[in-house]
């Protein structure tokens, strides 16, 4: 079955347990702060709650608990009653108050450097050794906002896409001088609120996400401005096109299973069309294949499994094209 939602809305009693005592400290209350605590809060977890602004963090837990009772109505809080939650979320006067007791920070300020750049030091000179602080930056690395701090070896960014109660990935990105160990870390806990965590083996700004969303938000752009389409037209290409296997395989799969020979056999048929719609890619697809490209597609799709996922595939897109019908 397709996996839709995630943050512990599924999660199993004793996993949920495990989690049972344990308290992570969100700095920044906003939309993105609300959601990273129904994540933890769904997990199991305790939830310390500052923000810098007077009124917010007060104002976050009676939007926390909005957001909560709706996931409840769609019966996608098992076992609980609304009530519980209220123990387990503590608002903190200021930052050292909010990270006292906990295991992990996640941070969810401005996009701004500078204030991110003060804010994270202020939260490294309050919070004991070894304890990750990630941030939900959107696309400023963690060596931009945090090469000047004592603690730096325990910065990096942890970005959620937007809502992040409701959307499995997480951005996992270390700046070179983030431990080894506190990424790791940081994976697990993750892991440990039923998200899919996504590690960056370098920084680039903007991380995966967003710069996939950028290219094709460009080109989409383009589309219009040179009177190709309706932006009507050019959603219905996502939504009732591309997004529908994208939405549970991604584009390298996907195009895997559009050739007998897999990716190999796609890029031969296609990268010279390609080339030619964007002027020729500074990139060769065809030398990203050979080094290794290939060889990762392959140990995770064989190809002499290709009927078993194909079957897989169309019945992952049977099952969502009946739930579209039925919105």
């Amino acid at each position: 079955q397709t996996k839709y939602f995630s943050s512990g809305l599924g999660m199993s009693p004793k996993k949920r347990e495990n989690n049972q005592k344990k308290k992570v400290a969100l700095i920044g209350c906003g939309l993105i702060g609300q959601s990273w605590a129904i994540s933890f809060l769904s997990a199991g977890f305790e939830v310390s709650l500052f923000d810098p602004v007077e009124g917010v963090t007060v104002q976050s837990q009676e939007k926390i608990i909005v957001k909560l009772s709706d996931l409840q109505n769609y019966g996608l809080l098992k076992n609980k009653n609304i009530s519980d939650f209220l123990d387990k979320i503590h608002l903190a006067r200021d930052i050292s108050q909010a990270v006292e007791g906990s295991f992990y920070v996640q941070e969810s300020g401005p996009e701004d450097l500078d204030i991110k750049r003060e804010l994270t030091k202020k939260i490294d000179a309050a919070t004991p050794d070894n304890i990750p602080i990630a941030s939900s930056t959107s696309g400023i690395p963690a060596s931009m906002y945090a090469s000047e701090v004592k603690g730096k070896y325990r910065c990096l960014v942890a970005h959620p896409i937007n809502p992040p109660h409701l959307i499995p990935a997480v951005e996992i990105v270390p700046a070179p001088f983030t431990s080894e160990a506190i990424t790791q870390v940081v994976k697990k806990i993750i892991t440990s609120i039923d998200k899919e965590p996504l590690e960056l083996k370098k920084e680039i700004p903007g991380f995966v996400v967003n710069r996939l969303q950028g290219a094709l938000l460009s080109e989409a752009f383009k589309l219009v401005k040179d009177g190709i389409a309706s932006a009507e037209d050019i959603d219905k290409a996502i939504s009732e096109g591309l997004g529908l296997r994208w939405s549970f395989m991604g584009p390298f799969h996907t195009i895997h299973l559009n050739a007998p020979e897999g990716i190999a056999g796609y890029v031969k048929r296609y990268e010279k069309m390609y080339g030619e719609m964007f002027n020729k890619s500074d990139i060769e697809w065809s030398s990203v294949v050979k080094l290794g490209l290939e060889e990762e597609l392959l140990k995770l799709y064989h190809l002499s499994e290709r009927e078993k996922h194909e079957k897989e595939r169309d019945t992952k897109l049977t099952e969502l094209i009946l739930h579209k019908t039925k919105t």
